[in-house]
């Protein structure tokens, strides 16, 4: 049995159930659990010292496209919108690797560490050749590197252009092959116990990439293995379009006539859902990744995140792709959030308070989980924590719970622990070598976009 006492926080922010916020207090984890929190004195065999801290819950991303990291600020797509911006990478993303996958995974989950996020959840939906396996591997090999806990897709594309879809054809697969490596990468990393590190959902990338059929018998194997669904939906006025001319609806209806609504189902974006829409949302549990940055840099809309709450719509936070958001920082998608909405909903807009909760509690409930995105006894050991003596907070750490949605945080957090494990500490990776990883990633990106 191992334990971590994280001693003499400043303040704890808890998002518990009753929003409690601790002052001079400390969390004991052992074996990765949350045992005890409060201002009594306890021991533990490793001790990390939060004097002048504010520790708040593991950040959780509930949407992400990680191999996208190492095509990020090309120029040629950065005034695109969403059809083109695809067209065109799809060019690069065809020519993906184990190598590349690896890399950009270390890259993009790295980031995500560094500024406070504890979970990631990965939409990978790109299989050049019918690689499913190795990609995967690499995923789940960067993501226990690092020391963060992973919840990837085996994500799927059986539409390519000459069906009239957007990819081309050497990274789609017919729905057979998708179904056979769907179901191997659920047996091979899915653990669905509590406080796992490894986590596998069935995925298909969208209206316009997937077929009916994809999508139907995805839904029927997903619900046979247990496994949660996913997929990008209402994201653009194009896909809607889209769906409208090729299906006779909605994108929405076109997926409740799936079967694709209900409480084990996300989409990611959920843009241009109307008054009747969001209550079904609402009504069946379905959820909503929110990505802030990733819509406005691509002109895709704003999400009605006010609604979606005062309905009661299960809302997470997410940063996107890469290379539509060009980072994988999720506190500066809080505070964009924040600021956002403010701007187009002012008073019924949701405090940085409620961001926080989005992104920790709101994010856990969307990916289904019930033992991460709080600090209570009970709870996975997942936190991070950020020096309030700096100048850049002075004044700004009156109101700790709002902080990051109000002020923000530029740059890493002090410490993070995932599982128990500290896995920053001093704002550096513990699980590599950050300098090697740059040297490295580096290289293989010369090597990807040259091919």
């Amino acid at each position: 049995m191992s334990s971590l006492l994280i001693q003499n926080a400043s303040i704890i922010v808890t998002c518990g159930d009753d929003d409690s916020v601790l002052e001079n207090a400390g969390i004991l984890i052992r074996d990765g659990v949350i045992d005890h929190i409060g201002n009594e004195a306890q021991t533990a065999d490793e001790i990390l010292d939060a004097t002048g801290c504010i520790v708040y819950p593991g950040l959780i991303n509930t949407h992400h496209h990680l191999y996208q990291t190492f095509s990020r600020n090309l120029p040629q797509v950065q005034n695109m919108e969403l059809f083109d911006w695809l067209t065109t990478l799809y060019e690069i993303w065809k020519n993906l690797d184990g190598e590349a996958i690896y890399h950009s995974s270390i890259t993009g989950m790295g980031e995500l560490l560094k500024t406070g996020c504890t979970t990631c959840f990965d939409h990978h939906y790109v299989f050049p050749g019918g690689s499913s396996g190795a990609l995967l591997d690499a995923q789940f090999a960067a993501a226990r590197d690092l020391g963060i806990r992973m919840y990837a897709s085996r994500g799927s594309m059986d539409l390519s252009r000459k069906d009239g879809g957007l990819p081309p054809d050497s990274v789609v697969q017919t729905v057979d092959e998708i179904l056979r490596d769907s179901q191997s990468a659920v047996e091979k990393y899915h653990d669905s116990t509590p406080y796992s590190m490894r986590m596998v959902a069935l995925a298909p990338c969208s209206p316009f990439s997937a077929s009916r059929e994809l999508y139907r018998q995805s839904a029927e194997l997903a619900r046979s293995l247990g496994v949660r669904l996913h997929t990008h939906l209402c994201e653009t006025k194009d896909e809607e379009k889209y769906v409208l001319e090729k299906y006779g609806k909605r994108p929405l209806a076109y997926m409740e006539d799936m079967n694709w609504v209900g409480g084990d189902i996300w989409y990611a974006h959920g843009i241009h859902f109307d008054n009747a829409e969001l209550k079904l949302l609402a009504d069946t549990g379905t959820g909503v990744a929110h990505c802030p940055i990733s819509n406005m840099k691509l002109s895709s809309g704003v999400c009605r995140i006010p609604d979606m709450l005062a309905l009661g719509v299960p809302v997470g936070l997410a940063v996107d792709g890469s290379a539509s958001n060009d980072g994988s920082n999720l506190l500066e998608e809080l505070r964009v959030a924040f600021l956002l909405h403010r701007l187009c909903s002012s008073k019924r807009s949701p405090s940085g308070y409620d961001l926080l909760k989005i992104a920790t509690r709101g994010s856990a409930r969307v990916l289904g989980r019930d033992d991460i995105g709080s600090l209570e006894p009970g709870k996975a050991g997942d936190l991070f924590l950020i020096r309030r003596e700096r100048l850049e907070l002075v004044g700004a750490d009156l109101d700790a719970k709002s902080m990051l949605g109000t002020v923000g945080f530029k740059g890493p957090a002090d410490a993070v622990v995932v599982n128990g494990r500290i896995v920053v500490r001093d704002g550096r990776l513990t699980g590599i070598d950050e300098e090697r990883a740059v040297r490295e990633g580096r290289a293989s990106i010369r090597a990807y976009l040259h091919r």
